[in-house]
């Protein structure tokens, strides 16, 4: 296949409008990561995602829509969802509602909900107005790969795989939305993101996080959401993530390097110079910073082809926890506490 890659505009968003109600799969940007997207009311669209992505099929999708409108068809609008929305959207919020039927059972990896968000990116705003379909979208990498948050990135995965790439520059957050079920009796976030749990409990009064955020699921437990169930965000090499007393971090961190072969050290800007001469790649002052760089960083360590990756954990509550999140499953949960 021959995948376009373009600069958006008025012109390529056209196309990739066209290429979305003929059932082909297009990448786009996102304020989160970049997302491929096809009609998520299309399922034979649908399950070429998770061909081009070798996404596992009991992993679910997220709709995205222009605005709340467009929901009508595809769940049941609770009121608080809806003060949700007016709060959050467009923004990094996905929402977990109960399905309608025009949702197809691929789209939701055959669960009775559906997870809904508007995104807050003029060039997939523009794409969703001009497709007028609501577009399913997981991040537009290969599956367990770190997500993409440039158009290269994307181009590295998926070039001839879809159908096209809507070059729209850096995602703004670095990380993906965050999802809360609102199908139960208290709002609960199964993946934590750029909104946090504070914020939601200010609207609503109330929030929990799921237990299952910060370790991988059981044996048989289902995954609600995307980014629970399977090996997400993880570079080619191994790596372990160090919380807890700074002094000891460190010098934690120049030891496993020192007696490693082939290792980098992705280090809290204001560190760095801790770290000597060793091979360190900055991951920012803050956790907000962190959510910006970590994938791109993930990625540069497969490009350098070291075989093992230590990197510095924030400790801290709300965005704190949708940075961990990424980096405790980047880890595969080998995540040391000093």
């Amino acid at each position: 296949m021959n995948t376009i890659y373009q600069p958006a505009d008025e012109q390529s968003i056209r196309t990739a409008a066209a290429l979305l109600k003929e059932g082909q799969l297009v990448a786009f940007p996102t304020e989160t990561v970049y997302g491929l997207g096809a009609d998520a009311l299309n399922e034979e669209a649908v399950k070429y995602i998770f061909a081009a992505k070798g996404r596992p099929a009991d992993n679910p999708l997220i709709v995205h829509v222009a605005d709340k409108s467009q929901l009508d068809d595809l769940c049941e609008v609770t009121p608080e969802a809806e003060k949700l929305m007016d709060a959050f959207w467009p923004g990094p919020l996905t929402i977990l509602l109960k399905k309608k039927a025009a949702v197809p059972d691929v789209t939701t990896a055959g669960l009775p909900s559906v997870a809904v968000r508007c995104p807050d990116h003029p060039v997939a705003l523009a794409l969703l107005k001009e497709s007028q379909v609501p577009v399913a979208a997981p991040s537009a990498n290969r599956s367990g790969r770190p997500s993409p948050t440039t158009a290269e990135h994307v181009y590295e995965d998926m070039n001839g795989r879809i159908a096209m790439i809507l070059k729209g520059g850096d995602c703004r957050v670095g990380v993906e939305s965050t999802v809360l079920d609102m199908t139960g009796s208290v709002p609960c976030i199964l993946r934590p993101g750029a909104v946090t749990r504070e914020m939601v409990a200010k609207v609503l009064g109330s929030c929990t996080v799921a237990d299952s955020v910060m370790r991988p699921l059981k044996e048989g437990e289902a995954a609600p959401s995307p980014g629970m169930k399977h090996r997400h965000y993880a570079p080619k090499a191994s790596m372990t993530v160090y919380v807890g007393d700074h002094e000891k971090v460190i010098a934690e961190i120049c030891r496993r390097y020192d007696a490693a072969e082939n290792a980098v050290i992705l280090a809290m800007e204001n560190d760095i110079p801790a770290f000597g001469a060793r091979h360190t790649l900055s991951i920012g002052a803050s956790p907000e910073e962190t959510a910006h760089l970590l994938f791109k960083r993930l990625r540069e360590t497969d490009e350098m082809g070291v075989s093992l990756v230590l990197a510095q954990g924030w400790e801290g509550e709300e965005m704190v926890l949708a940075v961990m999140n990424r980096m405790a499953r980047a880890a595969a949960f080998d995540v040391v506490k000093l």
